[in-house]
């Protein structure tokens, strides 16, 4: 977790957590940064895959 550079900001997270009723362990923020990093690495496959080098709404996935 460590070589994995932090994207979020801590702060906004942690808020966004708290409006919704609940609190933050102090895990939480790595293992939401490691998923945006997965999200981003699949976005940037899918863009690469069509013909791209810029990643668009529809390359990424969203849950339903």
């Amino acid at each position: 977790m460590a070589d994995t550079p932090m994207v979020l900001v801590a702060s906004k997270v942690k808020e966004a957590i708290k409006d919704n009723g609940c609190n933050t362990s102090a895990d939480a923020l790595d293992a939401l940064n490691m998923w945006v990093h997965w999200l981003i690495g699949q976005a940037t496959k899918r863009a690469e895959a069509n013909g791209r080098k810029t990643v668009k709404a529809h390359d990424i996935i969203l849950p339903e």
